[in-house]
């Protein structure tokens, strides 16, 4: 049986450095559109992601206004969460010291401002997105070799 995290545990969970998966609603009868991404989180706050205002994903938030992210551990203990949300803001052009912290959060210091001052700032757009829903799970506890799942 899995566990649900506390709301502190979920929060703490997508605050920690992971890839997320960004889903959206998707026109002319095609699947919604996946994508991974790279994220930023602080407790309490809002989400944020950074993409090129040109991509498919930047027209399809625009126009749906709400994207499901899913973020997850591959390796044992398995542990997910889902943030379904609504996106708040779009801010084009990016504002570079949000491109930074966000490359900086899976690069490092100093590739992370390379990878950032290389992004053409005019052609990127950052979406804030509030976290509407949750859903997690956490099956650190639970024996997946017995099959209690």
């Amino acid at each position: 049986m899995s566990i649900a995290f506390s709301e502190t545990e979920r929060q703490k969970f997508l605050a920690d450095k992971h890839i997320a998966v960004l889903s959206v609603a998707a026109d002319n009868g095609r699947p919604p559109a996946s994508v991974p991404i790279w994220y930023d989180y602080e407790p309490g706050g809002h989400i944020r992601i950074n993409t090129a205002a040109s991509r498919r994903k930047a027209r399809l938030i625009r126009d749906a206004g709400r994207v499901t992210l899913v973020v997850q551990r591959e390796e044992p203990p398995y542990q997910y969460v889902v943030v379904e949300g609504t996106v708040v803001d779009a801010v084009s052009p990016s504002p570079i010291e949000v491109r930074e912290a966000i490359a900086i959060r899976y690069l490092g210091e100093t590739a992370g401002r390379a990878f950032a001052n290389g992004l053409d700032g005019a052609g990127q757009v950052l979406f804030v997105i509030r976290p509407d829903r949750w859903f997690s799970a956490d099956y650190s506890g639970v024996d997946l070799a017995a099959g209690e799942v």
